[in-house]
């Protein structure tokens, strides 16, 4: 790094960065100043000092005697010191990227930051002599508007990693990067998507056993509590019998009475069977409702998409009586009787059926839906499709077939 007489003014050890303030698509990062080496000390050039900054050498239009200390200041990051080489989040992509080399541009007096090379070619290039580093082409250049760092270990980032950006991506996506990432990366994804409790609730569902009860261990037993009853309570009991024994009761007498009941029925039951496997909250209405009042069920119920397919007709003495799909009461007529679209004698399950009971039945049936009755004819709850499949399917499936990928 030189001055503006050409004089030796040290060595540029870190450019400055201010993230914040990201609010546009296409918004890139601008460059606030260098840290220079100078004499064994830490100066701070302003950006403005800045008149042309290349991969061999930077030109400041002030002299290094004029150069004040570094500190670090609030919402500022070191692109070297703090982020390369980490892994950030490409969120076109839903994957992790490690930022190899992070790229700068500038427009007009000011300096950006405008992407990062992930591929492995600048590695290479920092091992090589000198001389022979311009041979080396830049590899695969991301975007900084796709990128989203991990800003949890900057001192004085004060950011977190924005909700608004990893709404975007589906909940399993989101469990797919927690679980590819280190255990403080996947909090700080974890304590993001806590903006929105049906949001974390969704995603810690799909993380997989082992994932959850490594991020339920540092909460509370209140904010365990919180989050699982948020969840689905199939789920949510299936989480809570993997906690160790003297955490289960604690968390289970803290949740909403009616969320506590639900779990203890269903704790009732052996994982592998249909009890176990069902999901207590369902649609129904009466065998007397119209059509109208049945799609009103479905519009009111916070069921989620893939259970609420099917509305379940009940009789007078509350047993089910049929199931009207979703698609039929809306290619009926809306004044008609729920009879009209109403399909009788459902396949229905016990709740001590096995998991190949289970599969037996939905796959002979082509059910993507099944009731579960007790031995009354009285309906307990639903088994959806991708319950099945989540138990069928083997342990760390996600990384075995690499949806976790990153690189």
């Amino acid at each position: 790094m030189v001055g503006p007489a050409r004089q030796g003014a040290g060595r540029l050890v870190d450019v400055i960065a201010r993230l914040a303030g990201a609010n546009s698509p296409g918004w890139h990062p601008t460059v606030t100043g260098l840290v220079v080496d100078f004499e064994g000390q830490e100066k701070f050039a302003h950006a403005r000092h800045l008149v042309r900054l290349g991969y061999e050498e930077a030109v400041l239009r002030t002299e290094p005697a004029d150069l004040g200390p570094f500190e670090r200041r609030p919402g500022e990051v070191l692109l070297e010191r703090d982020l390369r080489s980490r892994h950030m989040i490409h969120l076109e992509g839903a994957r992790l990227v490690r930022a190899n080399e992070i790229e700068l541009a500038p427009a007009g007096a000011t300096w950006h930051v405008v992407g990062v090379d992930t591929s492995s070619r600048p590695v290479l290039r920092r091992a090589l002599p000198r001389k022979l580093r311009r041979k080396v082409k830049a590899g695969r250049l991301v975007d900084w508007a796709e990128i989203e760092p991990f800003v949890a270990h900057v001192p004085t980032a004060r950011l977190q990693i924005p909700f608004r950006k990893l709404r975007r991506l589906h909940p399993a996506k989101l469990a797919d990067l927690v679980e590819a990432a280190s255990h403080e990366e996947g909090e700080e994804i974890i304590r993001a998507v806590g903006a929105d409790r049906e949001l974390e609730a969704d995603v810690f569902e799909e993380l997989d056993t082992e994932h959850q009860l490594e991020f339920l261990r540092a909460r509370s037993d209140e904010e365990a509590a919180r989050l699982l009853s948020a969840m689905a309570p199939d789920d949510a009991v299936d989480l809570l019998t993997e906690l160790d024994q003297e955490r289960r009761l604690p968390i289970l007498t803290r949740l909403p009475p009616a969320t506590q009941a639900k779990l203890r029925a269903l704790l009732s039951y052996h994982p592998e069977t249909a009890g176990g496997l069902m999901n207590p909250d369902f649609i129904s209405v009466p065998a007397g409702a119209t059509v109208a009042e049945a799609l009103e069920a479905v519009k009111a119920s916070p069921a989620p998409p893939e259970a609420a397919g099917v509305v379940f007709v009940m009789g007078d003495d509350g047993s089910l009586e049929g199931t009207a799909l979703l698609v039929d009461l809306l290619r009926a007529n809306q004044a008609a009787r729920v009879a009209v679209a109403t399909r009788r004698d459902p396949a229905t399950l016990s709740p001590d059926a096995d998991i190949h009971e289970v599969v037996r039945k939905m796959t002979d049936y082509n059910l993507a839906v099944a009731p579960v009755l007790d031995h009354n004819g009285t309906m307990l709850g639903q088994i959806t499709v991708d319950d099945v499949l989540e138990l069928l399917l083997p342990t760390g499936w996600r990384r075995q077939y690499g949806m976790a990928s990153h690189e």
